[in-house]
C-alpha cells in the first residue's frame, strides 16, 4: 500500500500543528507558573527587607542603650573610687538620739557603714540597668513593633 504524497503532508501538517497546540499549551503554563513565583519572589523580598531593617533597628537600639549604660556604670564607680580614696562623701539626712552625756570632743558625725555604702552603690546600679531595660523595650516598641 503506498500513500500519495498529500496525505503525507497532511499527516506532517497535522503533526506539526498538534506539536504547536502541546507547545503553545506547555508554554502557557510555564508562564503562568513564573508569574506566580516572580509574585512570591517580591514578596519574599519585601519580608527580607522588613527583617533587615528590624534587626537594623533593634541593633542601633541595643548599641545605644548599651553605651548609656556603661557611661552610668562608669559614673557610678568614679564616684565608688572618689568616696572610697575620701575625695567625696555621700550626703544623708541623719539623726543622732540626744544623749544624756555631753557629746565627746573627738566624736565623727554619723557615717554609714561600709556594708551600708556597698549597698548603696549596688543599687544605684541596679536602678540604672532598669532604668536601660525599660528605655530600650520602649524604644523596642515605638521603633519595630509599632512601625
Amino acid at each position: 500500500m503506498t500513500w500519495p504524497l498529500p496525505h503525507w503532508q497532511a499527516a506532517i501538517v497535522a503533526l506539526v500543528l498538534g506539536l504547536l497546540a502541546y507547545f503553545a499549551i506547555s508554554n502557557q503554563a510555564l508562564r503562568h507558573e513564573r508569574d506566580e513565583l516572580q509574585t512570591s519572589n517580591s514578596q519574599l523580598t519585601g519580608q527580607l527587607d522588613w527583617q533587615n531593617s528590624t534587626q537594623r533597628a533593634v541593633a542601633d537600639i541595643d548599641e545605644h542603650r548599651t553605651k548609656e549604660l556603661n557611661d552610668a556604670k562608669n559614673q557610678i564607680d568614679d564616684l565608688q573610687r572618689a568616696v572610697a580614696a575620701g575625695a567625696r562623701k555621700l550626703q544623708l539626712s541623719a539623726t543622732c538620739p540626744t544623749s544624756g552625756a555631753a557629746g565627746v570632743a573627738d566624736a565623727t558625725g554619723p557615717r554609714l557603714t561600709d556594708a551600708a555604702e556597698r549597698d548603696y552603690f549596688r543599687l544605684r546600679e541596679r536602678i540604672e540597668t532598669a532604668k536601660s531595660q525599660i528605655a530600650g523595650l520602649q524604644d523596642y516598641i515605638r521603633n519595630v513593633c509599632i512601625k
